[in-house]
């Protein structure tokens, strides 16, 4: 059964699973997991996933997930792997401009109704707490060089063990709250001073801190070692590395721009800059990005604190970490291609890292029921809690969010802010946003339906899901 997107031909092999063939400079074919809904305009990312594929050392193929849209290089929601030792590449547009971006989870120890008389306090207390929107800000208000350094290089560890934290959220934080092989010397001096000013802060766009409610448990087994229940509250935040690795990509892509031709290299986009991990600017690029992601581990760190300090006094309650997961990273992975194991460079661009039980990465009181996985939804939706499974596709990988439909100025001319603070309000949904202008730009109707990525991505098999979290109030950039 055959579909036409534009240029680019998809064919249906089974439910939730389309096949872009090899063409032109195409080196491996384009899986994209979906359903012929979810690829309602989707033309230019579905070139951009053949693009992908004709990257030097890719193996196996260029995967796009359920809630693919177009992106800088690599579409948001592409998963790519490289083979390290057959002269495989790295991309910074395979990333993308927020390094690490991600979501944490943290569980309450009270539910709904008890929460409900402290809610407002609680929204409050948030408001005043958690520093946003686009500009200098953060929960370290001012730090000199040598401190961020120390970010650079720790991310959580260093946050937790300067009293922001406790030593349990390590264990449940991917890579145990920080990269390795930061290399802060590839940070240029005016990523630096971008970051100077916005450590521990949620900045704008999609990014929030949400309460939420635990509104369905499907797995009980998994949802009760993730600390999860019926009722239960939690708290969710989703942002990244802020300025800083915005600007670390931007002088990464030029450099590798400048540099490809020396290696032999041609892209079909020059957003897909690149160079072979092995060389210099690729080794440069991934330490200047492992340093990024330690900064966005070291601002959801201190976000965390921030929202423990407002729960414990407005409420009276403890927060507890469930997981920390990014979802725009490149990570060197082991994984077997045509029956042997490789050493892979795993390009993961709006896309989960999603490993299955029994995996020796995992904390070991999670490992028999595999990674947490975290998706948030849209204001007024809902997010979910998903868990790696065996077999997985895509190198362990699954989704990350809803996946946009509308830019930022469609959604904004479509809804306005007033009209949807009051529609969420409506719902009982506390809302505190920085500006109407950035709560119109996220609105529910920007975005694919959640829960039908979700539902594609457990029927292709890349993961299961565990609960379902309704928002009892949020907190915008």
């Amino acid at each position: 059964m055959r579909a036409r997107e534009a240029a680019v031909e998809l064919v249906e092999e089974r439910p939730h699973r389309f096949r872009i063939d090899p063409r032109g400079q195409m080196r491996v074919p384009g899986v994209v997991f979906a359903s012929r809904a979810l690829l309602r305009d989707a033309e230019k990312s579905l070139e951009q996933v053949a693009h992908v594929a004709t990257l030097r050392g890719i193996v196996a193929a260029s995967y796009a997930m359920p809630d693919i849209h177009w992106g800088y290089g690599f579409p948001i929601g592409g998963v790519a792997a490289t083979d390290v030792d057959d002269g495989g590449v790295v991309s910074p547009g395979g990333v993308g401009f927020d390094i690490s971006c991600g979501v944490r989870l943290l569980a309450a120890d009270l539910d709904g109704r008890a929460l409900a008389p402290a809610l407002c306090a609680v929204m409050d207390g948030l408001d005043r707490s958690i520093p946003r929107g686009a500009g200098p800000g953060g929960v370290w208000r001012s730090i000199g060089p040598r401190q961020l350094e120390r970010v650079l290089r720790g991310g959580s560890r260093y946050a937790v063990a300067e009293g922001y934290g406790e030593e349990r959220d390590l264990g449940r934080c991917e890579d145990g709250g920080a990269v390795a092989d930061a290399d802060v010397s590839q940070v240029s001096e005016r990523a630096r001073e971008r970051g100077l000013g916005q450590v521990g802060s949620l900045g704008s766009a999609n990014h929030f801190l949400e309460v939420q409610r635990v509104d369905e448990v499907y797995d009980e087994t998994a949802a009760a070692l993730f600390g999860l229940a019926v009722g239960q509250v939690c708290v969710m935040i989703h942002c990244g590395s802020r300025g800083l690795g915005h600007q670390i990509c931007t002088d990464h892509v030029r450099s590798m721009d400048r540099a490809m031709s020396r290696y032999g290299i041609t892209v079909p986009d020059r957003q897909l800059a690149c160079t072979p991990v092995e060389s210099p600017e690729g080794q440069a690029y991934l330490g200047a990005m492992a340093a990024a992601a330690n900064y966005g581990r070291a601002n959801r760190q201190l976000l965390s604190d921030a929202a423990r300090r407002v729960f414990r006094r407005a409420a009276g309650a403890r927060l507890s970490l469930v997981y920390d997961v990014s979802h725009n990273l490149a990570k060197l992975e082991t994984h077997p291609v045509a029956g042997a194991p490789r050493l892979l460079c795993v390009h993961r661009k709006g896309a989960t890292r999603a490993f299955p039980p029994g995996h020796p990465d995992l904390p070991e009181d999670l490992r028999e029921v595999g990674q947490p996985v975290l998706i948030p939804g849209t204001m007024g939706t809902a997010s979910y809690v998903l868990a790696g499974v065996p077999g997985g596709d895509a190198f362990f990988s699954t989704c990350h969010g809803a996946g946009r439909v509308m830019s930022r100025h469609q959604a904004a001319r479509a809804t306005s802010g007033k009209e949807l603070r009051a529609r969420l309000e409506g719902q009982g949904i506390a809302v505190r946003p920085r500006s109407l202008r950035g709560l119109s730009e996220e609105s529910p109707e920007a975005y694919k339906d959640v829960g039908a990525v979700v539902a594609v991505s457990e029927g292709a098999g890349l993961c299961r899901t565990v609960a379902r979290l309704v928002p009892l109030g949020v907190v915008k950039g």
